[in-house]
């Protein structure tokens, strides 16, 4: 009960300290030392929170929670960029009525209390330019969650590497919980460390898994009730004040635990996503949450706790991050769209003239790690954006001034963004809800009844002119991609999927329709893309990302 005797804003204000402590060389012992837990660059509410939990239950040593975000720290730019972060972390923590939008309601405070409470890769970044002894920091110990490699892998020892925006720093994964494909990255991870790599639709429900195995996180809720003496009259009535306390905590971490298995799976919807896990896990986190029956005040933040499913309902729960996250892109420029939700990797083409372990999906390396110039000139470097809009949607965002000219426009954002990281090759997953459009049928009228809402998804592929010498080889890698996902992904002739999208879906078919027809392979500036309606949706990233490196190694 000890982790839960601190709110999670206790934990977290506790943990920045320790980490402004460690900058300042003021920890010397190592069994003080911080160990830094790090979720995936995409830093969607699955990574953070991941990273949250495991953080909060993690002893004896001091783990603290880093955002994997280079150039946001935290503050109103970590509000406006993952707002449904931000709805799971106050619906957790605040009892609210359904009908009010707490980030709103604390507009002025709410910055400063992010920064008080949370650690970005970019917090990091500028606290170490301001350390006096961050010359002398020797490697700083890791657990990995919602990923398996870090980008910038060191030459030896295996386990070691670095992060974007945070090269000054290198880490020494100790342990790891994952549901991605593994990418032979790990050391050996010590007994007394966290190591879990399977599929799941969340990583939370793996951390929960991984927490309980461990001990640290018994499946017993812990309940005020349990503190009185029902049967003896003269007993006191009183629940215990630090059962009753650890209760409200728990309760807290179940809500936030929670909030990404709901999202990742759609709430239960996406069948193809769920697995045992995930079911066992949000049993175990449901049961904590209906366990406790009690409302109080602890410190500043308020917690408000209720038993029995009428009492809590998860739907509205879900609702409101979900809502939470797609509304956000409206307030996002093209580039941050693209951004916002986007993994990178590279791989080495086995026609390259030197070969190493990144010659294969699962041996992603940086150039840093790479042992000769050549592998450095050949490597291909990947980027997968994920969107919750429409293709035209964004296509509309790229200019909404003119949508005939809003294609061209796009292509010019996405050759801009792909420039920016010096990608190879770009990919942009879109997945959203939405009837199709309506198909004219003689045995129907208007207005008989509503069509049914369907899960759809597109595939945007494109190698950017700019790839220079590479080009051809990365356009080699994606047509063989095209080739390899046809069957796989059910790669279908692109059309408009909604209604709302058949005006712009004209003209970008005006717009690509003169090359190649089948696939909609298009040259836009002397640049290769190609676009597609994905039929199978049940493959998300995780299946689409090991395709399209598996292409490139094979050419």
């Amino acid at each position: 009960m000890s982790a839960l005797n601190r709110s999670l804003f206790g934990f977290l204000a506790q943990s920045l300290q320790i980490h402004h402590r460690f900058l300042a060389g003021r920890i010397s012992r190592p069994e003080e030392t911080p160990i830094y837990v790090i979720g995936n660059p995409s830093a969607d509410v699955d990574s953070i929170i991941s990273a949250l939990v495991y953080a909060y239950f993690a002893h004896p040593r001091p783990h603290v929670p880093l955002i994997n975000l280079p150039d946001v720290p935290s503050g109103s730019e970590l509000r406006r960029l993952r707002p449904e972060f931000l709805e799971a972390l106050h619906l957790a923590t605040h009892p609210v009525a359904p009908t009010e939008q707490p980030w709103e309601i604390e507009a002025d405070t709410t910055p400063d209390l992010l920064r008080s409470h949370l650690l970005t890769v970019a917090d990091f970044a500028a606290h170490l330019a301001q350390s006096t002894v961050a010359d002398n920091l020797p490697a700083v110990d890791a657990v990995l969650v919602d990923w398996n490699a870090l980008p910038n892998r060191s030459p030896s020892p295996k386990g070691h590497g670095t992060l974007p925006g945070l090269e000054a720093i290198t880490f020494n994964v100790v342990g790891c919980i994952d549901h991605h494909v593994d990418e032979d990255f790990l050391p050996p991870i010590a007994a007394d460390q966290p190591f879990l790599i399977q599929p799941t639709g969340s990583c939370v429900s793996l951390v929960v898994s991984m927490l309980e195995r461990m001990g640290r996180w018994t499946p017993h809720p812990l309940s005020s009730s349990s503190s009185t003496t029902p049967h003896n009259p003269t007993a006191d009535p009183t629940p215990d004040v630090e059962l009753t306390t650890a209760a409200a905590h728990e309760h807290q971490l179940s809500k936030l635990a929670l909030a990404p298995i709901l999202i990742d799976t759609a709430n239960f919807t996406a069948k193809e996503k769920v697995t045992d896990t995930d079911t066992l896990s949000y049993s175990f986190l449901r049961a904590k949450i209906n366990s406790t029956n009690c409302q109080q005040q602890l410190g500043s933040i308020a917690v408000g706790i209720s038993s029995g499913e009428k009492l809590w309902d998860h739907h509205a729960f879900y609702r409101r991050i979900a809502t939470a996250k797609e509304n956000s892109l409206e307030l996002l420029t093209v580039a941050e769209v693209l951004g916002r939700d986007y993994k990178e990797w590279v791989e080495v083409p086995s026609s390259s003239s030197s070969s190493s372990s990144g010659d294969a999906p699962g041996g992603s390396s940086s150039s840093s790690s790479s042992s000769s110039g050549d592998k450095d000139a050949a490597a291909i470097k990947i980027g997968i954006c994920s969107v919750v809009k429409s293709l035209p949607w964004v296509i509309r965002k790229a200019n909404n001034s003119n949508s005939n000219s809003a294609p061209e426009v796009f292509l010019d954002e996405l050759d801009a963004f792909a420039r920016q990281r010096g990608l190879d090759i770009v990919v942009l997953m879109t997945a959203f809800a939405g009837p199709a459009p309506a198909s004219p049928s003689p045995s129907s009228s208007p207005g008989t009844s509503p069509r049914k809402e369907r899960f759809h998804r597109e595939l945007f592929v494109g190698v950017p002119f700019s790839v220079g010498k590479r080009r051809d080889t990365a356009v080699a890698a994606a047509e063989a991609f095209v080739r390899r996902g046809r069957k796989a992904l059910g790669l279908e002739k692109w059309r408009a999927l909604l209604d709302e999208d058949e005006a712009v879906g004209q003209v970008w078919l005006d717009c690509v329709a003169h090359e190649h027809e089948h696939d909609h392979h298009l040259k836009h500036g002397n640049m290769w893309k190609g676009v597609w309606v994905q039929g199978d949706v049940t493959k998300s990233r995780k299946q689409v990302a090991p395709l399209v490196r598996e292409a490139v190694c094979a050419v």
